[in-house]
């Protein structure tokens, strides 16, 4: 008789801690702390190749996961155009993407990545634990990944939360903490 009350009051105290979590709707990422996994050996043709070692220069790198097929994507890629123009390293990885439509939509509206790796099968998101684009990660300069951020780099939510977590690392690297 005493089991269903404690089952109960065990399950409704989980639901309120869950409720006063920083953010319950984030998920959280194993590789925050981590070093980053291994970004694909492919490129597209025509752009530079993002290379592992591109994430271990020393300098904070903003890694994003897109698609030209992905709306989202599409609306957050004037975000990263400006960040680069500010002298952000930004690098993408194209993810389940037709190749000729990815090149195409980065001759049109511009290519901010200092390098591109391309994963047409999913393979590399899966490691990076990537759910859905856009997804982005900063990446210290020494290849540990600081913060994970779901969804389109734009809105509140990119401005209380990607912003000031840039910000953080940039300033980290000019510590050199």
């Amino acid at each position: 008789m005493a089991v269903p009350p404690v089952l109960f009051v065990a399950v409704a105290g989980l639901f309120y801690g869950g409720m006063y979590r920083e953010n319950p709707t984030e998920l959280p990422s194993t590789f925050v702390g981590r070093e980053a996994p291994a970004v694909p050996s492919a490129g597209l043709e025509g752009f530079a190749l993002l290379k592992d070692a591109d994430l271990r220069t020393g300098k904070v790198t903003v890694v994003n996961f897109w698609a030209s097929w992905c709306p989202p994507c599409r609306a957050e890629h004037p975000v990263l155009t400006k960040m680069a123009a500010d002298g952000v390293r930004v690098a993408g990885i194209n993810m389940r993407d037709d190749a000729e439509k990815a090149a195409a939509y980065l001759a049109e509206e511009g290519n901010p990545f200092i390098g591109l790796g391309f994963d047409p099968k999913g393979t590399t998101v899966v490691d990076w634990g990537v759910t859905a684009p856009p997804e982005t990660f900063i990446v210290k300069g020494d290849g540990t990944v600081a913060f994970r951020f779901i969804g389109p780099l734009v809105g509140t939510d990119y401005e209380t939360r990607f912003v000031p977590a840039l910000a953080e690392a940039l300033a980290e690297e000019k510590t050199g903490g």
